[in-house]
């Protein structure tokens, strides 16, 4: 006598009625926390386009509650009918953007290459500094994000002063070469961890050299974690505000201290304030929508061996 045995999914298991209201709460679920997440953008385009009446009223939606009117691009010279005029507002706007596009691209390839090299070599040799080994040395570089920004602050603008780097593009590339070092190594030593020591081998054995090796093997793979921790190291280099606003006056202002500079005796410029904020958030937000399957996979590296 056989016996039969039949396997049953979850969803044959449960009742019609059951799976659909699971599906119904996951799904509500995750449009409310995606309306959570997005409001605030919405919020920062719509008061854009908003006068100082419907700011303060708080009318939100477009058409409905308020005519939208191009007063905070009007504010930057950025409006259809200020774009071809002379605007000393908007040639300010364009300063500050260039500052924080060459502040933040230029410190974090700058991470990316050092902290690549400094994650490949934690992760394939094995280095004894008294009592510091790999692992020490990989949580010693770790630690420096727990150090608060604020106790930097004198040492830094007193270094700038004798080195002649303060209100300078080169001094924050260097700053923010440092601020985002940390998280560039410990992406890439997880990229590096999952990848295997015998295509290395291999290719040694084939006659390549170590720098060959990494060049030809090894960067191709880690490819997607490098993206993953350029796009990061940029993002966090390009909202920085505190460091900014600390050691630059005139020529290499950011456009996050550009922003905070929205407010004074009069109140708050919240249409121009958000206006600012939206061409600030445009770029990562292109960038992070053309580069997010090498995100995905870049920061889900090493979660499966």
């Amino acid at each position: 006598m056989s016996v039969q045995t039949t396997d049953y999914t979850v969803s044959e298991i449960r009742s019609p009625a059951t799976f659909i209201a699971s599906r119904v709460f996951i799904y509500g679920a995750l449009v409310f926390w995606s309306f959570v997440c997005l409001f605030p953008i919405y919020w920062t385009i719509t008061t854009s386009f908003k006068s100082a009446v419907d700011v303060t009223q708080g009318h939100l939606i477009p058409f409905v509650d308020f005519q939208p009117d191009w007063k905070g691009w009007r504010s930057l010279g950025l409006s259809p009918d200020s774009i071809f005029q002379t605007s000393t507002v908007r040639d300010e706007f364009l300063k500050r953007f260039m500052n924080s596009v060459i502040a933040s691209v230029g410190a974090s390839s700058l991470a990316i290459v050092i902290g690549s090299l400094a994650a490949y070599g934690l992760t394939r040799y094995r280095y004894h500094f008294a009592w510091f080994k790999n692992e020490d040395i990989s949580f010693f570089f770790l630690s420096q994000l727990i150090l608060p920004p604020v106790v930097l602050a004198l040492p830094f603008l007193v270094l700038y002063r004798e080195v002649a780097l303060l209100d300078t593009r080169i001094g924050l590339v260097l700053l923010y070469t440092l601020m985002v070092l940390p998280i560039v190594i410990w992406i890439m030593r997880d990229q590096f961890n999952s990848i295997p020591v015998e295509l290395e081998e291999a290719a040694l054995v084939d006659g390549l050299s170590i720098w060959g090796a990494f060049f030809r093997i090894v960067m191709p793979i880690a490819l997607p974690g490098m993206v993953a921790a350029f796009i990061l190291a940029m993002v966090l280099c390009w909202n920085e505000y505190f460091f900014a606003a600390l050691l630059t006056s005139t020529d290499a202002k950011t456009i996050p201290v550009m922003v905070a500079s929205q407010t004074g005796s009069q109140g708050i410029n919240w249409w121009s304030m958000a206006a600012l904020a939206t061409a600030a958030i445009a770029p990562l937000a292109i960038i992070g929508i053309a580069l997010e399957r090498y995100l995905i996979m870049g920061m889900t590296a090493g979660s499966v061996k």
